[in-house]
């Protein structure tokens, strides 16, 4: 999501959603230039719409809203509203792909009461207006959906959609509730040059003595604003940077933070801010929760995988020689700071890992969700600034379930999803397989182990499958591994009950389950049939 410095504003949506009004109230409140499109071209032809259409035919008048599109894009300062279906044509929307768009959506009897006592809208001008307004919904509705933010402006005054589209602009804040706690998260572009000002609205009183937890590349990349920002607020920061990946996670390197922070003198009021993706959120996270019994600390993430997933909830911990996470704690972040033009920065296979969380929180909770993400998986993993609403999305289902079960005692657990299955092929590749493959490849066998057992029909778990597999995401189980050292990896996961393996399985796209019950027999069979 774009912030304030966002410098085109486009509204689009059917006609009569509220684009044009809306969008001239929300150019006077952000003090930038407002242009109608249907207005311009009227302007530059001299004459009316209905008259461009009736006289010289609807090709032409989409002709020049691809002319307008490729003009207005090019502009700066602006809030612009375009006719209903100028963004039909895909070649439009690419236009626009560097803006912020919004698509102002109506019901059908909403929009036919706007329009009934207007005579200028040319594509209305027939015996039953109302019937080709719902059938030329139907015919955009593909198109509409392709608008990444949208916002209904059914029984809503002009002003409160323009609030609306202006809180677009801002960096969203949502919480979650946690015992004793509420934990702001914060997501928007350019943040971390603001990780200093946000701090200073909390009303804590915090050492200026804190400590900034990394690893080397994304200290090279990301580092020197949140440094810039804390020093402008009086904080007093030590960069702290251990080696990168899963191998590092452990006791060893937190030792290595402990010694570092000892020589920075934090005191039991500093603040630790963890810096990077799921490792550095993990290793940071228990470093704080450990050190002088306790510090707060706020998680920084960078990778999508961190922003959806890892830096939500509270857990933290770092791996054994046996086992993924066998030592942690629950530590909730003082505040999470996702900037998702950090995304712009990751390397492909790191945007890919991340899209299997949001797949799982998509199979978990969010229906639409995985639609969303079936529709257009190609782009799903994307480097544009990491504008995708889906991100919100996805971290709003784990949002919703941490709130109701902070210490995992109960329904927490469906998060597991794909994770007793992934953290074993973790194990066994070395960490060489990401956090997301390995899921991925979880979620692959937890569809299959649910269809075996009769919880999951064939067409759910081919969805699940697809999905995956169109994201590039690996789906079958590498050669290497066996069956019986999968199954002696399941057995030491911190997720089992005594001598049973807890499974998170899916029913449905949108329902899952937690099953305690489910024969060796039936696990060793699907990642029998689930291997390369």
């Amino acid at each position: 999501m774009k912030g304030q410095g966002t410098s085109l504003l486009v509204i689009t949506g059917f006609m009569g959603a509220g684009k044009t009004s809306a969008g001239k109230l929300v150019a006077e409140r952000l003090g930038r230039d407002f242009i109608d499109m249907d207005l311009a071209i009227e302007a530059a032809e001299g004459m009316a719409v209905a008259r461009i259409f009736e006289t010289k035919g609807e090709p032409y008048f989409r002709t020049l809203e691809s002319q307008w599109c490729e003009r207005l894009s090019k502009g700066e300062n602006l809030v612009v509203a375009t006719g209903g279906g100028a963004l039909v044509d895909p070649a439009n929307r690419e236009r626009f792909r560097d803006a912020l768009v919004v698509c102002l959506d109506a019901e059908a009897e909403e929009i036919y009461n706007r329009l009934k006592e207007q005579g200028n809208r040319p594509l209305l001008m027939t015996p039953n207006p109302h019937q080709r307004i719902v059938e030329l919904m139907d015919a955009r509705r593909d198109a509409y959906t392709r608008v990444e933010w949208h916002l209904s402006t059914n029984a809503k005054t002009v002003e409160q959609v323009a609030d609306e589209i202006v809180a677009l602009l801002q960096p969203r804040k949502i919480s979650v509730s946690a015992p004793e706690s509420v934990c702001p998260i914060f997501v928007g572009a350019g943040l971390l040059s603001q990780v200093g000002r946000l701090m200073d609205l909390t009303t804590d009183d915090f050492s200026p003595r804190c400590a900034i937890i990394t690893n080397p590349r994304v200290a090279a990349l990301h580092s020197a604003p949140v440094v810039e920002s804390l020093r402008s607020r009086g904080f007093e920061p030590a960069l702290i940077v251990i080696p990168d990946s899963e191998r590092n996670k452990t006791l060893h390197s937190v030792s290595a933070i402990y010694n570092q922070m000892v020589d920075a003198g934090l005191d039991r009021h500093s603040l630790v801010f963890a810096l990077g993706g799921g490792v550095i959120s993990d290793v940071a996270g228990f470093a704080a929760a450990t050190f002088l019994r306790g510090l707060s600390f706020v998680q920084l993430p960078t990778t999508l995988l961190a922003m959806v997933d890892a830096s939500i909830g509270g857990k933290v911990a770092v791996d054994h020689e046996r086992g993924k996470n066998l030592i942690g704690a629950f530590k909730q972040p003082f505040a999470v700071i996702a900037d998702t033009d950090a995304l712009a920065t990751l390397r492909e296979e790191e945007l890919h890992s991340g899209m299997a969380e949001v797949v799982k929180h998509g199979i978990i909770e969010d229906v639409e969700l995985f639609k969303q993400l079936e529709r257009d998986p190609a782009s799903s993993p994307v480097p544009e600034k990491g504008r995708r609403s889906w991100i919100v999305r996805a971290m709003q289902v784990k949002i919703d379930i941490v709130a109701r079960d902070p210490l995992e005692r109960g329904e927490r657990g469906k998060l597991n999803l794909g994770h007793t299955f992934g953290h074993a092929f973790e194990l066994l590749s070395d960490y060489t397989l990401q956090h997301g493959e390995a899921v991925a490849i979880g979620l692959v066998c937890a569809a299959r182990l649910a269809l075996r057992e009769g919880l999951c029909d064939r067409v759910s778990a081919g969805r699940i499958e697809a999905i995956l597999a169109a994201m590039d995401l690996p789906t079958r189980i590498p050669a290497s591994m066996s069956t019986d050292d999968i199954l002696a990896a399941m057995a030491t996961d911190k997720k089992r009950l005594g001598a049973r393996l807890r499974f998170v399985l899916p029913l449905a796209i949108g329902k899952v389950e937690m099953f305690d019950a489910i024969p060796i027999e039936s696990v060793r069979a699907v990642i029998d049939a689930t291997r390369e």
